[in-house]
């Protein structure tokens, strides 16, 4: 058999059930057919719950505590991002490409020319530079595609392939005066308006628009192709363009059936970082966590606006993925091509009265949509066995007939995508939050079986823990309740049994 091209497409806090085919009201006819034409994962988990420790484990096929990112604002090695999937199958006759959002860091040591993904480095680098980084051969970068008057686009020379692109439409800053207009009718949510920027203008169509262009040049190559394909949004901002911000409406959009706060039912530390003042070394970062990071409670009106523009942003992507499939058909690589699609990690979105991400494991930000498409995969099925982004790796390297070295976090999903039996009982997912986001500093370590999941935060022993199989809202935490002391202690233990080692000192944050 022909060593299959590997196409991964991720997009950025995607909550799990915002799909059309998990029965929400939101329109993805796309990602709807490529989960009808391949098996999609009911239980799969984020390693991490924020950004860049779960694009990092994407990458490498560990855990967190294991490749050193234990939060935002901790850089990948460059030595251990060269040890993923890009570069061993690059090594082993892969073209390996990356398009879109990085977010691996800001580690001078990435290239010769520093890191690529650093504001005030980036402006060191020529125009032509196209990699290598972290593995990838071809990249074509953004610093990061998702605005706030604190995280502006930054402007030629600084940038990379993204942001001089987005800088060159229209006139001088045109595009970013149309970004920050609001076309209106003025939104009451926190962060959600009708932009002014053309939609062929935003970094969605940009990613479709270079995706789809690679995927071009790959028709008769000789040698197959692993993409990694990143999507910046739906990350807050809600700053949807036209006409993706008028299809769904707020009247007629569904939201969270868990909207009230209910602190008084969770662990210490939900209240904790949700009150407590942010503790960043600069005062940047210490704003910036409390007026973008933080969303205060919504009224059902503002949520519904928020969740329609949420959906609007989505659907978009999902035009971008029917897009990037049919040209697969029209060149003739979808009969050899294994497809994912899945993201870093969800949203809040409301429930529990909460928005964005945070310390708080629910489903909502921990559970992953997660579709797989290609040779052998069967049309319409669904596993319900606990597997993790984590995985990504091992199954890559069995696609591609190729040896990964040690694997003892990641472990092939191929056997269950085509139909295979194999047990899986439980995933992980950890987080050392550092004070500079919440006030609080929290080693969070989870574990999530098929219908249950549990938490602990080691640092004061506090945990909760649901059973998701009669409580998938997670409103009753059992942890402590002496009727699921047998539950409890099979999932701690499953936190103790955690696979491989983990990283002796590591690295220092860099907020």
């Amino acid at each position: 058999m022909t060593r299959p091209n590997i196409l991964l497409i991720t997009s950025d806090q995607h909550r799990w059930d915002c799909f059309g085919f998990e029965g929400r009201k939101i329109k993805t006819p796309h990602l709807d057919a490529l989960a009808a034409s391949g098996t999609r994962f009911s239980n799969a988990i984020t390693p991490n719950l924020v950004c860049q420790p779960a694009r990092a484990s994407i990458l490498t096929g560990l855990l967190p505590l294991t490749h050193g990112v234990y939060d935002n604002h901790v850089s990948l090695d460059p030595a251990v991002g060269e040890t993923g999937w890009a570069r061993t199958l690059a090594n082993a006759g892969y073209r390996s490409a990356f398009i879109g959002k990085g977010h691996f860091g800001v580690n001078p040591g990435n290239t010769p020319f520093g890191a690529p993904e650093s504001r005030a480095r980036s402006a060191e680098f020529p125009g032509d530079w196209s990699g290598p980084y972290m593995g990838f051969d071809h990249v074509e970068l953004m610093i990061l595609g998702h605005w706030h008057d604190l995280l502006p686009c930054e402007k030629p020379p600084r940038g990379q392939h993204f942001e001089r692109w987005f800088w060159g439409n229209g006139g001088e800053g045109e595009a970013w005066r149309r970004w920050a207009e609001d076309l209106g009718p003025g939104q009451e949510a926190a962060q959600t308006w009708f932009s002014g920027l053309p939609a062929e203008w935003h970094s969605t169509h940009w990613v479709t628009e270079r995706t789809t262009s690679f995927l071009e040049s790959r028709k008769g190559a000789g040698e197959p192709f692993c993409l990694w394909t990143s999507y910046p949004d739906p990350h807050h901002p809600f700053d949807c363009p036209e006409p993706w911000s008028r299809l769904h409406h707020e009247d007629e959009v569904d939201i969270s059936r868990t909207h009230e706060r209910d602190l008084d039912r969770r662990p210490w530390w939900h209240r904790a970082s949700l009150e407590n003042e942010p503790r960043a070394k600069r005062q940047r970062e210490q704003t910036l966590r409390k007026e973008y990071s933080r969303i205060q409670p919504q009224t059902d009106r503002q949520l519904r606006q928020m969740t329609a523009n949420y959906y609007g942003e989505i659907a978009f992507i999902d035009d971008g993925v029917g897009r990037i499939m049919k040209t697969l058909d029209d060149t003739g690589l979808a009969g050899n091509t294994i497809v994912v699609f899945t993201m870093d990690h969800g949203d809040l979105l409301g429930d529990h009265g909460l928005y964005l991400k945070g310390p708080t494991p629910y489903d909502a930000l921990l559970k992953l949509g997660f579709i797989v498409k290609g040779p052998d995969v069967p049309g319409g099925a669904v596993v319900d066995a606990p597997v993790s982004t984590v995985d990504l790796a091992a199954s890559f390297y069995d696609w591609a007939g190729v040896a990964g070295g040690s694997m003892d976090q990641s472990t092939s999903i191929r056997p269950l995508a085509e139909g295979g039996a194999q047990s899986r009982d439980v995933s992980y997912s950890e987080w050392n939050q550092q004070p500079s986001r919440t006030g609080v500093e929290l080693n969070l370590r989870t574990v999530r079986t098929r219908d249950a999941k549990l938490t602990l935060e080691l640092i004061s022993g506090a945990g909760e823990m649901y059973d998701l199989g009669n409580d998938p809202l997670e409103m009753d935490n059992l942890f402590g309740d002496a009727g699921y002391a047998a539950l409890q202690k099979e999932l701690t233990d499953m936190i103790r049994a955690r696979p491989g080692p983990m990283m002796a000192d590591l690295p220092e944050h860099e907020a």
